[in-house]
């Protein structure tokens, strides 16, 4: 199956000049969905994931299922504000100005082997901080897995030394 098939490429969004790749395709068909997802799940049974983190929002659309298809949990990166018991967070920026990361504090036992999932790796920006997010509760980032990878914007500069699944490139 190529997956390619099912996003949609939107010139000029958000702005003028950008393609927006819309995975949305992929999510409203189920075989393609459960085919990525089936991809992601091979990686992370080969890096010896016992956990999933996911950033918000479009993490939590690639990881859940991940988690489920393994038998392990989710845990969710999130805007400041938006987790209701004791967090730790992280400060990353952004292409205009800053923003702030968080997860639970008992989110991530010690030595625990963690993956990473999200929709796409852009500047890479977000899942650095997801990265330290894990290793500040002595979790061991496995794995990366991304749909997308958006080449011209070398996100893998910001994240190098870790292992990187992309199912697509662009």
């Amino acid at each position: 199956m190529n997956l390619e098939n099912y996003i949609a490429s939107i010139p000029d969004y958000p702005q003028k000049g950008v393609i927006f790749r819309d995975i949305s395709p992929l999510m409203g068909d189920g075989a393609a969905y459960q085919e990525a997802t089936r991809q992601i799940v091979a990686y992370a049974k080969e890096r010896g994931a016992e956990m999933v983190v996911g950033p918000e929002a479009r993490g939590f659309i690639i990881g859940c299922p991940v988690a489920y298809e393994l038998g392990i949990g989710f845990a969710p990166a999130r805007k400041k504000g938006k987790l209701p018991r004791e967090t730790i967070e992280v400060d990353y920026g952004l292409e205009y100005g800053e923003a702030t990361l968080t997860l639970h504090k008992d989110a991530i036992k010690p030595g625990q082997k963690v993956i990473i999932c999200d929709d796409l790796l852009a500047t890479g920006g977000t899942i650095a901080a997801t990265i330290e997010l894990v290793e500040k509760l002595g979790g061991e980032v496995v794995g990366c897995a991304f749909l997308i990878e958006l080449m011209d914007l070398n996100g893998r500069d910001k994240i190098k030394g870790y292992d990187i699944l992309r199912l697509m490139e662009y």
